[in-house]
């Protein structure tokens, strides 16, 4: 399956201002691109490129003033499968862990473990530990968070969450990994591409999507509390601890975004790029 995706960013800067984008898909599936997803500028800055402490690419640049334009677009290879499925996964005690995972079992800025460890022990003590337990923390957020895009605020944290019962995709992921992470599960947070392949229409505007990995049986494993479905053409641009690590775009001065268009739909054999 091939799948065209890509973004495009307008923004207005009132003066020079230096800024970092995370736009690019994730390394790991770099030999999945067709058509590689190259960042271009519109008027053209020298970009700079760098891998961050947790491996995403990163580009670096100066916007200049006025109005100014970051856009992607690539052609990914993409198997066609729903995300995996493994229900006899496990979960590790933690002197087992690698150590590379313990800091997905740690507090961070949007994900209060001490807040919510004591709930997340009562809902879920009684769960068989492994996959069906990650489940059923999915199926809880699902349940108990209502989306819609008129919740979004940037600053909510996974405790408000819990409180408000509301939220977008990004609120529903830290909730869930917070839960995970109370109940010694590494969590992490996942930014990137979900297409709507294999989904009824009418379908949402395109946006970037949120969802986490869980590490069980020596692996990691996609779960989606906002979706609560194994998806289609899910493509991950980057992963950290929360949303914090991983801003689309982390402008360093005043800005305003104008516009913001995502895509990621399936290349007919008959269709033109």
């Amino acid at each position: 399956m091939r799948i065209n995706l890509g973004c495009q960013l307008q923004f207005s800067f009132p003066q020079e201002t230096p800024m970092v984008a995370v736009l690019n898909v994730h390394y790991s599936h770099f030999g999945d691109l067709e058509r590689p997803d190259f960042m271009v500028s519109s008027p053209s800055v020298p970009l700079e490129s760098y891998r961050d402490g947790f491996g995403n690419w990163c580009t670096r640049l100066i916007a200049p003033s006025g109005d100014f334009e970051l856009k992607t677009d690539g052609i990914f290879l993409d198997k066609g499968e729903p995300d995996p499925i493994a229900l006899g996964a496990m979960q590790f005690d933690v002197q087992h862990l690698p150590a590379d995972t313990l800091v997905y079992l740690l507090g961070s800025r949007y994900c209060e473990t001490d807040l919510l460890s004591e709930e997340a022990w009562h809902l879920f003590e009684n769960t068989a530990p492994g996959w069906a337990r990650v489940q059923a923390i999915c199926d809880f957020v699902n349940d108990h968070v209502t989306f819609g895009y008129e919740h979004a605020r940037a600053t909510r944290t996974a405790f408000e969450t819990m409180t408000e019962c509301k939220g977008v995709c990004r609120d529903y992921t830290h909730l869930a990994i917070t839960l995970c992470r109370c109940l010694n599960i590494p969590a992490r947070y996942c930014t990137g591409y979900l297409s709507d392949i294999g989904e009824q229409a009418p379908y949402p505007p395109g946006d970037f999507a949120a969802w986490m990995e869980v590490y069980l049986s020596g692996r990691w494993w996609v779960f989606d509390p906002r979706n609560n479905t194994r998806r289609i053409g899910r493509i991950l641009v980057a992963r950290g601890r929360d949303a914090a690590d991983v801003p689309l775009t982390q402008t360093f001065g005043k800005n305003t975004l104008m516009n913001f268009t995502v895509w990621a739909n399936e290349v007919q054999e008959n269709e033109g790029e």
